[in-house]
């Protein structure tokens, strides 16, 4: 059993008000991830979020926005049942590497073209910020959900909240 929702104060949105099926909502605030010193993304132009029931929000980048030169395709793919089939990435920076740093949707289902070859990071592996305010890792790292102080749970992800 989930705990009750928080009520989301004046600018805060609560996660438990995002529908299901998900929302695909523009998005044109300032986006930044990082990688030690490294600028990996920033995007000021449009950004996409996808808003679902009990998930903080994911953010998707166009690929200009994107050094794509230190992203490399990984074998091996999902399933959402909303979106499509997802393929995943490593950020590859010298000697270093971040596996499946990043995921893609190169041919979403219809609803979501609008992020078809879009971007998206897990921010447990990566430092992003919304508007310059850091972002939490929504728990479980599967559903790479990024938590803002304008976003308010419970949040789905972790452990003990598979069912919810």
């Amino acid at each position: 059993m989930r705990p009750a929702a928080i009520e989301p104060r004046p600018g805060q949105e609560s996660v438990w008000d995002y529908p299901r099926p998900p929302a695909l909502v523009p998005y044109t605030g300032h986006i930044k991830i990082f990688d030690e010193l490294t600028v990996i993304a920033e995007c000021t132009g449009l950004a996409y979020r996808v808003l679902e029931t009990s998930h903080p929000p994911t953010f998707y980048l166009p690929p200009s926005a994107i050094q794509t030169e230190l992203l490399h395709p990984m074998t091996g793919s999902s399933h959402c049942e909303w979106k499509g089939e997802a393929t995943y990435f490593r950020l590859e920076k010298g000697d270093r590497r971040i596996e499946r740093v990043a995921w893609t949707y190169p041919t979403p289902n219809s609803a979501f073209t609008a992020i078809s070859g879009y971007f998206a990071f897990y921010p447990s592996k990566v430092n992003c910020f919304v508007d310059g305010q850091s972002v939490t890792a929504q728990e479980g790292d599967f559903y790479g959900g990024w938590i803002t102080p304008q976003v308010v749970g419970p949040f789905k992800g972790g452990p003990s909240t598979w069912g919810w």
